[in-house]
């Protein structure tokens, strides 16, 4: 073939090319031009976010939590309707809709898009289908939906009418799930609706897979929600945690919401995850923390004694007392746990020293956020007993923050704090997601241990003292046969600040806890009761605590953990 040949069969293919191309926008243009420009008449933004489906959130063990579903809607294209009558009575007669109103939109001049309802139901979508009327479509819009229904409302959030991801997983995990870009059109041109839905597939979100059992979480919601009707509770919390690896096993919460019908609730503070949006005063729970650090320090043993001849210390003008002014007389330190003798554990304060008490609550996280993977995450800096350390004068603010007063952390971070006692002394980083699934490329998340807090060696220590406390003290309704479980009990007065009340000092309402870990001495969960003001009860001895014992055999029944022993052991 000679190359004026060649150059000619060239040009002859371009041509052919060309013309297939140019057949295939006229058909595009003038025989489905109309649905086209109907479908491009919604785009109103020439740069916009798009997104595909968004990803489903899932359980521990692949029970949805939250997933997306395509909803129907009804929309016409008047140009092409032949038979206005027709459509309008058929449309009005499957959805219930004004004929009138119908026919308005029908007769419009020149429109090629109009909406007549959204949604419309999937049935009704098969039979204005199935009706094969000229001018009407069926289209189709993303809708988040949650099966679960109220359980585990907090910590997925929701995604609101607007499509935007408000609080928990939905929110701090938005772009994951969502798999947004940026894509540029031209609303000029109907063809740049065609490009950029080309694009629509690749930016499907990822699915997440939270560290969250169901079961657990059901029977977490369970517990509490029974809980707070037995003591007149105002609302609560549980946290359980993996104790090793700061896994979030449940994290439950009551008032619970229904995120399918979120714009029902008048109160927005239902929304919030009160475990890490919240702060609160742990009161004698936190005992264990002071403890740690004396025992670290080596400035106590548990058998170091005081005695407690007055029931109080005085501080200048204050005078800070055990529960009831009781007078224990001559107590050792893990009496002091035991028994929440406020006094013991000034005692420890004093025997640590305020410097080494501050450098504590700080290697313990108790003075910036955990860092969980969950939106709105809230730390207090602690403000006035840092205040307090640098007015020597101010000893009081010591007093009162080694039992847990004066001091204001969110339940995530006390349950953080005890997984460092129960796994042998290290701080580890709490987290809900797993994994994350983007096509098949996982994403895992690996622990983390951020610092080393105590030694092995007072970890162990500490332990001991904290199965006394369930075995000999206030936390005996806790006790669960066969097992060896560690805790402690805690309550404490509400300030008058935290209900909004500005006026120094506490009020009378009180926060009732419990925080323990089982087995002791070799712990698979740590976990948190928290009420928030149960009238019916004084203190938590009575209310937190045995709500610990169901939470607790629960757990130990669930995941078949073996006793520690088989007969009651010799006191």
């Amino acid at each position: 073939m000679t190359k004026a040949s060649r150059s000619s069969l060239i040009l002859i293919l371009i041509f052919i090319m060309g013309g297939m191309v140019i057949s295939r926008l006229f058909i595009l243009q003038m025989r489905q031009g109309n649905f086209y420009r109907a479908l491009a008449q919604g785009q109103q933004t020439s740069i916009s976010d798009e997104e595909g489906k968004r990803g489903g959130v899932y359980f521990s063990g692949g029970e949805q939590l939250a997933l997306t579903e395509e909803e129907p809607y009804l929309f016409i294209s008047p140009e092409e309707i032949e038979d206005k009558e027709k459509v309008a009575e058929t449309i009005s007669a499957v959805l219930g809709t004004d004929k009138n109103e119908v026919m308005e939109k029908a007769a419009k001049k020149g429109s090629f898009y109009e909406i007549i309802k959204k949604p419309i139901g999937k049935d009704a979508a098969d039979t204005l289908a199935a009706a094969k009327l000229k001018g009407i479509y069926i289209g189709y819009e993303p809708k988040r939906f949650y099966p679960q229904g109220v359980n585990a409302c907090q910590i997925i959030g929701f995604v609101n009418k607007q499509g935007e991801a408000q609080y928990g997983i939905e929110s701090y995990y938005d772009k994951k799930l969502s798999g947004k870009s940026i894509i540029k059109k031209d609303n000029q041109n109907p063809w740049s609706f065609l490009l950029s839905a080309v694009d629509d597939g690749s930016t499907n979100g990822s699915s997440v897979y939270l560290t969250v059992d169901y079961n657990v979480q059901y029977m977490a919601e369970k517990i509490l929600a029974e809980g707070l009707e037995e003591y007149g509770a105002e609302s609560g919390q549980i946290v359980v945690m993996e104790p090793e690896t700061g896994a979030i096993i449940a994290m439950a919460q009551y008032p619970l919401f229904d995120p399918n019908n979120y714009e029902k609730e008048k109160d927005f503070g239902v929304f919030q995850n009160s475990a890490v949006e919240k702060l609160f005063e742990p009161g004698s729970i936190f005992k264990a923390i002071t403890m740690a650090g004396a025992l670290n320090e080596k400035k106590v043993t548990p058998d170091t004694t005081y005695n407690d001849d007055k029931g109080y210390e005085q501080y200048g003008t204050y005078k800070v007392a055990n529960y009831n002014s009781r007078i224990w007389g001559k107590i050792t330190m893990t009496n002091a746990l035991e028994h929440s003798i406020n006094t013991g554990l000034m005692f420890a304060e004093r025997q640590l020293g305020n410097q080494k008490f501050m450098d504590y609550l700080e290697n313990f996280g108790f003075f910036e956020k955990t860092g969980v993977d969950l939106a709105g995450e809230v730390y207090s800096e602690n403000n006035e007993l840092k205040k307090a350390f640098e007015n020597k004068n101010s000893q009081v603010s010591f007093a009162n923050a080694s039992f847990g007063q004066g001091i204001g952390l969110t339940p995530l971070q006390i349950t953080t704090a005890y997984c460092a006692i129960a796994n042998g002394g290290n701080l580890v980083k709490p987290y809900i997601v797993k994994e994350i699934d983007k096509n098949g490329q996982k994403e895992t998340t690996s622990p983390e241990i951020v610092r080393r807090v105590i030694t092995t060696e007072t970890s162990d220590t500490l332990k001991k003292m904290l199965v006394s406390v369930i075995e000999n003290g206030y936390g005996h309704l806790a006790k669960v046969p066969g097992y060896y479980i560690a805790g402690k009990t805690g309550t404490a007065q509400v300030p008058w600040s935290s209900l909004g009340i500005n006026k120094n000092g506490y009020s009378e309402h009180t926060w009732q806890t419990f925080m323990g870990f089982a087995p002791a001495y070799n712990p698979k969960f740590v976990a948190l009761i928290k009420l928030d003001n149960p009238v019916k009860v004084k203190t938590s001895e009575y209310s937190a605590t045995p709500m610990f014992y169901e939470l607790a055999k629960y757990l130990l029944d669930y995941w078949q953990i073996p006793p520690d022993y088989t007969d009651e052991p010799a006191k």
